[in-house]
């Protein structure tokens, strides 16, 4: 079987999606979910653009 590369996009999308889930736990450990899922979301929208300028260059 051929062992296939994982785009920069896609690593980004896991990425997002991990900090995102991070963001929310944490929001719910502190009583305020809405605001750590929307930290996630930042946080992952700053790695994915971290992410895709780095496979960009490559």
């Amino acid at each position: 079987m051929e062992s296939q590369k994982k785009s920069g996009s896609s690593i980004g999308g896991l990425i997002f999606v991990g900090c995102m889930f991070l963001g929310g736990g944490i929001g719910m450990a502190m009583g305020n979910m809405p605001v750590g899922g929307a930290v996630g979301m930042g946080v992952g929208f700053i790695a994915m653009g971290i992410i895709a300028a780095y496979n960009r260059n490559r």
